[in-house]
C-alpha cells in the first residue's frame, strides 16, 4: 500500500501531538489542523484521503466540518473522534457521510485499523 497520509483535527494540542507521533511510528504521513477552518483550508491545498475529526471544537464544530468537507471532496473518508457525551452527535455525522467514528481516548490500534479501512474504502471510489 502507498503511504497513507492522513489529516488530524482536534482542537487539544497534546491530543493532536501525541496521536500524530505514534501514528507517524507506524509509517502514516500526518498533517493537522486544530479548527475546522484550518482543515477545510489545509485540505484544499494538499488532499488527502482520510480525515480523522473531532466532534467538538470552538468555531464550526466537527459536524459542520465534515458537511463541508463532503461538499467539496465527496470521496474523503472522515472518521468522527468524539468523546462519550456526544456519542449521538458522532453518530448523526454518519448520516452525513462520516465513515466511522471512534470514542475518545482513542486507542492507536483501532484508529489504525479504522484509518486504513477508510483509506482503501477510498482507493476503491477512485479507481
Amino acid at each position: 500500500m502507498e503511504d497513507l497520509k492522513i489529516l488530524l483535527v482536534d482542537d487539544e494540542p497534546d491530543f493532536l501531538s501525541v496521536i500524530a507521533r505514534r501514528l507517524a511510528r507506524r509509517n502514516v504521513a500526518v498533517s493537522v489542523a486544530s479548527s475546522g477552518m484550518e482543515a477545510l483550508e489545509k485540505l484544499k491545498a494538499d488532499p488527502v484521503k482520510v480525515v480523522v475529526l473531532d466532534v467538538k471544537m470552538p468555531g464550526i464544530d466537527g459536524i459542520e466540518t465534515l458537511r463541508r468537507i463532503k461538499e467539496m471532496m465527496p470521496d474523503v473518508e472522515v472518521i468522527m473522534l468524539t468523546g462519550h457525551a456526544d456519542l449521538d452527535v458522532a453518530i448523526s455525522g454518519m448520516a452525513l457521510g462520516a465513515y466511522d467514528y471512534l470514542l475518545k481516548p482513542a486507542d492507536i490500534d483501532e484508529l489504525m485499523f479504522k484509518v486504513h479501512d477508510a483509506a482503501s474504502v477510498h482507493n476503491s471510489h477512485s479507481s
